[in-house]
């Protein structure tokens, strides 16, 4: 029969061995997949893509879509002037889904201000982002928001 002073160092290895276990569950499940995983780097992507359109920079949001729907459908420089006579005053994500072949779509509210009659208003667009497996990286399939779309 164990004493109670056996009892105590018994009762202590153990709670030493349930902290130092629960500190290492913590720790693992901080860090971060190697290389990042496909959610990681879709988020990334997303950020960045956002960050570019807020600021109104258009031709980096461009080097985030898909390089086949580039090259399918290129933007001119004309098309990218247009792009610096708005200003956008707001860029929400209002819902996403996923697809059943994976892609993911967002549905985003832009508030877009014309530099020239300082008029703002609201433009829906639907983004449709794709893993692409060969580069390990999320393209958006959708190309650049349509800005001037009729009501």
């Amino acid at each position: 029969m164990q004493t109670s002073e056996e009892w105590r160092a018994s009762m202590a290895r153990l709670w030493m061995r349930c902290l130092l276990l629960c500190c290492l569950v913590l720790l693992l499940s901080g860090c971060p997949e190697e290389g990042g995983g496909k959610g990681t780097v879709l988020e990334q992507n997303q950020r960045d893509y956002s960050a570019a359109i807020r600021w109104g920079n258009f031709e980096g949001a461009w080097n985030l879509v898909d390089p086949k729907v580039r090259e399918e459908h290129p933007l001119t420089d004309i098309d990218f002037s247009r792009y610096k006579q708005v200003q956008i005053s707001g860029y929400r994500e209002l819902g996403s889904s996923v697809l059943g072949n994976g892609d993911v779509l967002r549905e985003i509210e832009i508030g877009v201000v014309n530099k020239y009659t300082m008029v703002e208003r609201t433009v829906r667009y639907r983004e449709q982002w794709h893993y692409d497996e060969a580069h390990k990286t999320w393209w958006q399939m959708s190309s650049l928001p349509d800005l001037w779309q009729q009501d």
